[in-house]
């Protein structure tokens, strides 16, 4: 769904994630940063076989909505896009993709680590992951303080 802020969704099926990057690309941008969060097979030496995500929709979309408007706000980015997928993934699909526009490349690789890893942290969006010996849900990961991004002329 496109609103004003940006294109911000939670879907049951595939992300269509070439299609999401060419929508968003206009004339006055320079640079275009895609982060395309992947299913992998493995996690902390166990094989992975597929992840499940769950999420409280209603709230997780609101906050994706105030990240993302934050993230123009805060970078001077020109527009965003995020887009969760739930339900059961395999190895090697989209879980998550975050898309930011920018007339400099700077403030687009800032807002999108900025972006993926604040909705991490934040969205209530939860994974199952089952290995090839069991499954546990996966504890919610901290922000990385040493990477964030302060806002020019905040301290660091």
């Amino acid at each position: 769904m496109r609103s004003e802020i940006g294109r911000i969704e939670i879907v049951d099926t595939a992300i269509a994630v070439e299609a999401i990057v060419a929508e968003l690309k206009a004339g006055a941008d320079g640079a275009v940063c895609v982060f395309d969060g992947i299913v992998r097979d493995n996690t902390r030496g166990r094989r992975t076989l597929y992840l499940d995500y769950e999420a409280y929709r209603e709230m997780a979309l609101e906050q994706m909505r105030g990240l993302t408007a934050e993230a123009v706000a805060r970078f001077g980015v020109r527009d965003v896009a995020m887009v969760h997928r739930l339900g059961r993934l395999m190895v090697g699909e989209t879980s998550v993709l975050i898309v930011v526009a920018s007339a400099h490349r700077a403030a687009a690789f800032d807002a999108c680590r900025w972006l993926i890893d604040s909705l991490k942290k934040t969205v209530p969006i939860w994974k199952k992951e089952t290995f090839a010996d069991g499954s546990v849900w996966a504890a919610g990961e901290p922000f990385p303080e040493q990477i964030a991004v302060h806002p020019r002329g905040e301290a660091e």
